[in-house]
């Protein structure tokens, strides 16, 4: 295909999949798309192992990497695991354990073995580590998830010839990372799985795409897009190509809980919330009695990254766990990220099976807009 995204990575199709599976990963930069790791949760070490195994596994096609470096972040490189911990008030944690106890699960020692620190989110110190990381395997792409990357992660952009992206959900934020001397903008509607913003794609994409026309920076759009036709709509509007995420959750490769895969599947459009109640900023995520709990008016206020999410990770690994095993109180809390896009992801396909039907339905919309124009 004719466009920037597929000269500027190396790519066949102008299709790049965000993902923590490192499986689906390979098997979209194999299929002619990229494939992008989430690096947030691992540390230096397990993102060398993850990264070590896609080079042997990828047959030198093109992949990148994503972690997720704040703007503004609760805690710095010098606050330790245990202050972090003590930073969070127990009245957060006791409204979390009293969700789990209606639902008739045992609430002890769910918060004993946790951990402190950022959370999967990183500070500048952390965020140093991970890059050096990245850069020592052969990527061709790292993105920032929140807010203007590290400026150290664009000069080692820069020096290794890797593109950076930055995810963005407002004009006004476009126009920061242009500035800021990123390579590429991912344009995330709030349609989108995990943190977005207020404007939805439709209205975003183009909005940004004028607002950067003159600074020749592509620009991937993003939130909500699970077909060919999304995407031809998107590039219709100025993008260059599609960054998408939540799709390639529920395909046979992906490590998403069976429990999880099964509630997507089943669900629509209108079972997601957006809400800070996660990780203290705002993410769109699958509806149930957990995000409902709250978003009501007996809830505390959310606590600022990473604090957040040291109150929800926890337990809902616990609710996870518990529903594998057939518990039914926590199938009813079971939760995760995911788009509004969710209402079309009906089956569970192969990561390539899934590739080929985005191209496919990509010519079959651009076949009929060619013939719209015609007639």
């Amino acid at each position: 295909m004719k466009s920037r995204i597929c000269d500027m990575l190396g790519i066949e199709f102008p299709l790049v999949a965000f993902t923590h599976c490192r499986d689906v990963v390979v098997e979209v930069s194999k299929a002619g798309g990229m494939g992008v790791l989430g690096a947030a949760g691992h540390s230096a070490q397990t993102l060398e192992i993850e990264l070590n195994w896609i080079d042997e596994h990828i047959d030198g096609m093109p992949y990148g990497v994503d972690l997720i470096a704040p703007t503004s972040i609760a805690i710095s490189d010098d606050t330790s695991a245990e202050e972090t911990l003590t930073m969070v008030p127990e009245d957060h944690r006791d409204f979390a354990l009293n969700i789990l106890a209606q639902h008739q699960i045992d609430t002890k020692d769910v918060y004993a073995k946790q951990q402190g620190g950022g959370g999967g989110f990183l500070t500048k110190g952390r965020a140093t580590n991970i890059i050096d990381v990245a850069f020592s395997h052969p990527i061709k792409l790292i993105a920032n998830a929140l807010g203007v990357p590290p400026r150290y992660m664009i000069e080692m952009c820069q020096q290794h010839g890797v593109a950076s992206a930055a995810l963005v959900g407002a004009k006004e934020h476009a126009v920061k990372q242009v500035d800021a001397g990123v390579d590429l903008l991912v344009v995330a509607g709030t349609e989108a799985g995990g943190h977005c913003g207020e404007v939805s794609t439709m209205v975003l994409v183009p909005e940004v795409c004028g607002a950067v026309k003159d600074s020749d920076v592509p620009v991937l759009a993003a939130g909500g897009i699970v077909t060919g036709r999304q995407m031809a709509a998107c590039m219709a509007m100025g993008a260059d190509g599609v960054w998408t995420g939540s799709v390639w959750l529920t395909v046979a490769e992906a490590n998403t809980s069976p429990i999880i895969k099964e509630k997507y599947v089943q669900a629509d459009s209108r079972m997601t919330v957006r809400s800070k109640a996660r990780t203290g900023k705002y993410s769109r995520q699958l509806r149930s009695p957990w995000t409902d709990a709250w978003e009501s008016g007996e809830a505390p206020n959310p606590l600022p990254m990473p604090l957040q999410s040291l109150v929800s990770e926890a337990p809902l690994a616990k609710v996870t766990k518990l529903a594998e095993g057939g518990h039914e109180g926590a199938k009813q809390l079971a939760t995760s990220f995911v788009g509004q896009g969710v209402g079309l992801m009906n089956s569970i396909q192969s990561t390539r099976a899934v590739v080929y039907e985005f191209m496919e339905d990509f010519l079959n919309a651009q076949e009929r807009l060619q013939s719209a124009i015609e007639d």
